[in-house]
């Protein structure tokens, strides 16, 4: 019986899980990890908090500057840069490729040093690639 019982259980949890079944991952496209970078490099309303440490000394520090283990860093980036790059990933939901593709060219050429530099030649590729 506690067999019997085991065995429904596994049962069910190797179809409750059909990809695990399978073996099939998924993998975001480049557009949606553009997306996602673009999310996390916006500059979001800090909110007021307070933190404490006990036992500190040294020098005074900004709340913000201070390394939190486990905490990333967002990447800074010009506004400017980030709107141009904003704008082309619209053309590319928009349809728009032609489009697009100049708004990544003008992007590569305005922001040669730009951290998304290496972003923008990979849509660029993938867009003269779609035609």
């Amino acid at each position: 019986m506690k067999r019997l019982i085991a065995l429904f259980v596994l049962l069910g949890v190797i179809l409750a899980t059909p990809s695990y079944a399978a073996g099939v991952t998924t993998e975001p496209s480049l557009w949606d990890r553009l997306r996602k970078k673009i999310e996390a490099m916006t500059p979001k309303k800090k909110l007021s908090t307070t933190t404490a440490a006990g036992g500190v000394r040294g020098s005074l520090a900004d709340a913000d500057d201070v390394y939190w283990k486990g905490e990333n860093k967002p990447e800074s980036i010009d506004s400017d840069e980030l709107g141009a790059f904003k704008k082309a990933i619209t053309l590319v939901d928009a349809g728009k490729t032609a489009d697009a593709q100049a708004a990544f060219s003008d992007f590569i050429k305005n922001h040669p040093e730009s951290n998304l530099r290496a972003d923008a030649e990979a849509a660029l590729a993938q867009l003269q690639s779609t035609k």
